[in-house]
């Protein structure tokens, strides 16, 4: 039970006061390291670089992570504290949900500062994006990341501890930083890009499904969102991000598109910051909903399991 009291910290640590400072932040961290070491193995030009590139990576951080953890259970306070600041930096509620609500405000009173906001957040470029364009994008950012920033860190915790939401980000940071099909990353990002995708796979569909049951409680279309999930989530290059964006463009009734990549849901309510404020708040119920059911399934396998 000792995980449950640290997630529950961890989600007040993060929701009251976000990241912590990038001189605390791990993922800083871990970002700095790839950099030092992505020159050294990328000029073995082969796929083995990217395995040692996770295999370094993990080690540094993961086993760490360990000894910390397991030298703070001299104190049982203490123990769940230290686990649970550890835990805070794994994923990023308010970091999401504030970055979102910053740039509608700047899509409503400054068009090019809204391109600027949004160019940070994606991998188009932004420059000639129309309102519409960016209302799309910042959706696709939002609901893609309900997964990546919230449930895959949370549900590999609940598995595996601490230890399981810090691999977890380790892995997804390498496949931020590396994971590309250009020349330049196209071995060292091999194994990172498939393994992400590989640990992805169950948490972003369970947060397509999630997003279907948010819609029927907030009065959407939830028969919409699942046919739509059905039918548009592989159209995406990756495997797992089209689950919640498909379900989420169903629910709200949009079309979200990414021009020569993908065309996801149906155009029948317009692109405006209104539909962000639903996006979110189909989010936040999302997110809410996840914890709660993954509470309840945890003590329901505890209480069997005794």
């Amino acid at each position: 039970m000792d995980i449950l009291f640290i997630i529950i910290l961890s989600l007040l640590l993060d929701i009251s006061w976000g990241e912590p400072p990038s001189f605390l932040h791990p993922v800083v961290y871990m970002g700095k390291i790839i950099n030092f070491l992505k020159p050294h193995l990328i000029k073995y030009e082969n796929r083995i670089s990217g395995f040692y590139l996770t295999f370094l990576l993990l080690s540094l951080f993961v086993i760490p992570t360990y000894f910390i953890i397991q030298f703070a259970q001299f104190n049982f306070l203490i123990y769940i504290i230290i686990s649970a600041i550890i835990l805070s930096t794994t994923f990023a509620i308010k970091e999401l949900l504030g970055t979102v609500q910053g740039v509608k405000k700047d899509i409503k009173s400054d068009i090019n500062q809204a391109r600027q906001s949004v160019s940070y957040l994606v991998s188009r470029d932004t420059t000639l994006l129309t309102k519409e364009e960016l209302v799309s994008a910042i959706i696709e950012t939002l609901t893609e990341n309900i997964t990546d920033s919230v449930v895959s860190p949370l549900f590999y915790t609940f598995f595996l501890g601490v230890l399981g939401g810090v691999a977890y980000r380790v892995i997804n940071t390498l496949d931020a930083m590396v994971g590309y099909k250009n020349k330049e990353y196209i071995n060292i990002g091999w194994f990172p890009a498939r393994l992400d995708d590989l640990v992805n796979f169950l948490p972003a569909r369970l947060t397509g499904i999630l997003i279907i049951f948010s819609a029927l409680l907030l009065g959407l279309n939830w028969r919409r969102s699942y046919h739509t999930m059905m039918k548009d989530a592989k159209k995406t290059p990756s495997p797992n991000s089209g689950y919640p964006m498909a379900a989420a463009a169903g629910a709200l009734g949009i079309r979200l598109e990414k021009k020569s990549y993908y065309s996801l849901g149906e155009s029948i309510n317009s692109l405006n910051e209104y539909m962000i404020d639903q996006a979110l708040l189909l989010s936040e119920v999302t997110i809410i909903l996840f914890i709660l059911l993954s509470f309840l399934i945890y003590i329901i396998i505890i209480y069997i399991i005794k």
